[in-house]
């Protein structure tokens, strides 16, 4: 992997999208090359304008692979199930494109020539991924890593390694005890006690070591070899940093107050505040716009179910601890607390009603909120704001929970793209740790995946209650 702005990026799946953009962008000519084939072609006259149609398609075939998970790859996967995924996504792009051509009509192309595209692209692109499918069997794109520590946080960093081939596929090549821990890792291989890193990494072309031990302290961990490794030019991390980059999470239980105050990351300068700002103007306007059809359609449909207001308002604590009153579509019951205690939301909560089950499981219930984030009271991207009643509760049983509260909440973020509908203690430990990540990592790039993964998660329906 490699770093944009501060965020992880797989190197597997960059080079994957690269490949693919250059592929749709080509396929628009050789689409004119059969087309034309008896007349002049379009792209020989000294106009740009082919050229755009050109990029105009090949970012609407990315966008859709992206906003349909496409890039969530599974090397796993056969040709039959790729090309199934991939029918949705230039469905999704042929509507992009159709729209773009109604907007600007100078970039349009015939019907006939635009399927001749589509083909071609979808085979190219078919092809691309075998390809790449094949060369990860074969192991060229594995990283191979040696865990230091054979405890608990090497089990959990072995099973994030395995399980994370979405992104990165990895090979074990063994684990090295440290005195002082019991193993938890089984059916492994086992290095010697009493030999050196250096020597290992040498012997089995090592691409990585990952520091996996709670207890760094003593004459028992071996620094000077780990610092030999590393001049080597084997990449040595600890855990922490592998969670991060994997899974895109600030582990609380490995989290020390000096790593927070002296590590990078955590950056809120006048010209982040800014160009965020500008962004959250921006895309607020944008999807305001588009969402008004369906914004008009729902109030009438809650209007007419039960008679009862259409919004719904809600204390929450926004940024610096600061409340505010969110906005959101009603979605359940006019007494859906008759009792007086906030509740958390189930999964088929009886107090949601006929429209509610509809709008919350397409997020639409959320779309007012763009009204608090053009009051500045909320961003498009960010933690997600609670109710002052669970906050006070999750601030005594959650370390460092309040640092959420650094940055303006948001109607989406980093914990509603990766993790399921959060309904208790332990659900809010783990969206914490995503929110963590972004107030760790945030910037304009990380806000743009954030929004295409949410993309995702609302065609998908994924994560909903």
């Amino acid at each position: 992997m490699f770093r944009i702005a501060n965020h992880h990026v797989s190197r597997i799946t960059s080079i994957l999208l690269l490949i693919e953009f250059s592929i749709s962008l080509v396929s628009v000519y050789f689409g004119a090359m059969i087309r034309d084939v008896d007349h002049e072609l379009p792209f020989s006259s000294s106009s740009n304008s082919f050229f755009q149609t050109a990029c105009v398609f090949a970012f609407a075939v990315v966008f859709s692979m992206s906003a349909l998970g496409m890039y969530q790859i599974n090397f796993r996967e056969g040709i039959r199930n790729t090309f199934l995924r991939l029918m949705p996504s230039f469905a999704m792009a042929l509507i992009l494109i159709t729209l773009v051509f109604y907007v600007l009509p100078t970039l349009y192309i015939g019907r006939g020539m635009l399927g001749i595209v589509l083909v071609i692209a979808a085979i190219g692109i078919l092809v691309a991924r075998v390809l790449i499918f094949k060369t990860s069997q074969s192991g060229v794109l594995r990283s191979r890593i040696i865990f230091l520590g054979s405890g608990a946080i090497a089990k959990e960093c072995c099973e994030l390694a395995l399980s994370n081939s979405a992104h990165h596929e990895y090979e074990i090549l063994g684990f090295m005890p440290v005195s002082d821990e019991d193993c938890q890792v089984v059916n492994v291989n086992f290095f010697p006690a009493n030999t050196r890193l250096s020597t290992l990494a040498e012997k089995y072309n090592a691409d990585e070591i990952v520091v996996a031990v709670q207890n760094r302290r003593g004459s028992q961990f071996p620094i000077d070899d780990l610092l030999e490794c590393k001049l080597s030019g084997v990449r040595v991390i600890d855990a922490a940093a592998f969670f991060e980059r994997e899974a895109c999470q600030i582990r609380v239980e490995s989290l020390q107050p000096g790593w927070l105050v002296f590590g990078d990351g955590f950056n809120q300068n006048f010209l982040r505040r800014i160009i965020k700002q500008i962004f959250d103007l921006f895309v607020s306007a944008i999807i305001f716009l588009l969402a008004s059809p369906v914004m008009l359609i729902t109030t009438c449909l809650i209007y007419l179910e039960d008679r009862g207001p259409i919004l719904y308002k809600q204390e929450r604590v926004g940024k610096d601890g600061r409340t505010y009153m969110v906005l959101k579509f009603r979605s359940m019951g006019t007494n859906a607390e008759r009792a007086g205690n906030p509740q958390w939301a189930t999964t088929n909560d009886p107090r949601v009603t006929r429209v509610g089950k509809i709008i919350r499981k397409l997020r639409i219930d959320e779309l007012p909120q763009i009204l608090n984030v053009l009051k500045g009271e909320m961003s498009f991207v960010g933690p997600r704001p609670e109710r002052p009643f669970f906050v006070d509760q999750l601030c005594k049983d959650v370390p460092f929970y309040n640092l959420r509260h650094s940055i303006k909440p948001g109607i989406t973020g980093m914990a509603q793209v990766r993790y399921a509908y959060g309904a208790s203690v332990e659900d809010s430990l783990q969206k914490l740790q995503y929110d963590l990540y972004y107030v760790k990592n945030n910037s304009l790039f990380l806000d743009v995946l954030i929004l295409l993964e949410t993309v995702q998660v609302v065609l998908l329906g994924k994560g909903a209650r």
